[in-house]
């Protein structure tokens, strides 16, 4: 006796299978973006500190900025650091537990691709830097800010000292244990704020103001200056020093990243 079953393709609903790349791309970023500001770490790293900074050294007098308002130099520097504690320091902290605790050998194991994870992690990173910059625009304004410049070479800066700093955040999760990924990202953070041209002006540093000039937060803090205060064009010299940091950052994240 033979006995028949139905089985053919589309018998069943909704169909087992993964579902499409994108829909999957955006909920993993909407998930990690939810996970990020519902973190107190992440946020006070994100938000609050660069909040601090910009309202304490705008309203008094800390440090010699130079001729004009203290918040018109020091608005495009709070930029960078929100671009930098969001897309290396937050973004290596994060993924290094991650990695520590097994998340991402899990994400890897599931239909969504390695690349699509880091796409999702990106695109993150570029909502919360969104949510970084209105926040701090207005407050700034509030303050007393009058910008100028081209939107779209502060759009260029942000893009690729984004680019550069995620590379760096994710070789350093990628390579290192996280609880030295925790400290190194943090003591990295703190070194960058005080050297980088953020609050400071670089040449109060005298014969290594040459040196310094070459770090990506302060390329990315002097072209943002230069395009907003000073109403500059195009800051190509910045956008190349970014550039070549996110192709070195992200080359060797992608070579050396381990997800174990």
């Amino acid at each position: 006796m033979t006995t028949t079953t139905d089985t053919d393709t589309g018998t069943y609903a909704p169909r087992p299978g993964a579902a499409p790349l994108p829909r999957m791309i955006a909920a993993q970023a909407a998930l990690e973006t939810r996970m990020l500001l519902r973190n107190g770490e992440q946020l006070l790293l994100t938000v609050v500190i660069p909040t601090l900074i910009l309202v304490l050294f705008s309203s008094v007098d800390v440090v010699d900025t130079g001729s004009g308002k203290s918040v018109d130099f020091l608005a495009p520097g709070i930029l960078a650091l929100a671009v930098m504690s969001t897309a290396f320091t937050g973004q290596a902290i994060a993924t290094g537990f991650e990695r520590r605790y097994g998340v991402l050998k899990r994400l890897a194991s599931s239909p969504l691709p390695r690349w699509a994870l880091m796409t999702a992690k990106t695109a993150s990173v570029l909502v919360t830097e969104i949510l970084q910059v209105i926040l701090l625009t207005v407050i700034a304004l509030a303050l007393g800010w009058s910008p100028h410049g081209s939107p779209l070479a502060v759009l260029l800066l942000l893009v690729l000292g984004t680019a550069a700093f995620s590379g760096l955040g994710l070789l350093m999760a990628g390579t290192l244990k996280a609880e030295a990924t925790l400290a190194a990202a943090n003591l990295v953070f703190l070194l960058l704020l005080v050297g980088g041209g953020v609050i400071v002006p670089l040449d109060k540093f005298g014969g290594a103001q040459s040196v310094l000039g070459l770090l990506p937060i302060s390329a990315l803090s002097d072209g943002l200056r230069d395009v907003l205060q000073h109403g500059a064009g195009m800051p190509w010299g910045d956008l190349g020093i970014l550039a070549v940091w996110a192709v070195v950052g992200l080359g060797a994240a992608g070579r050396f990243f381990r997800w174990e």
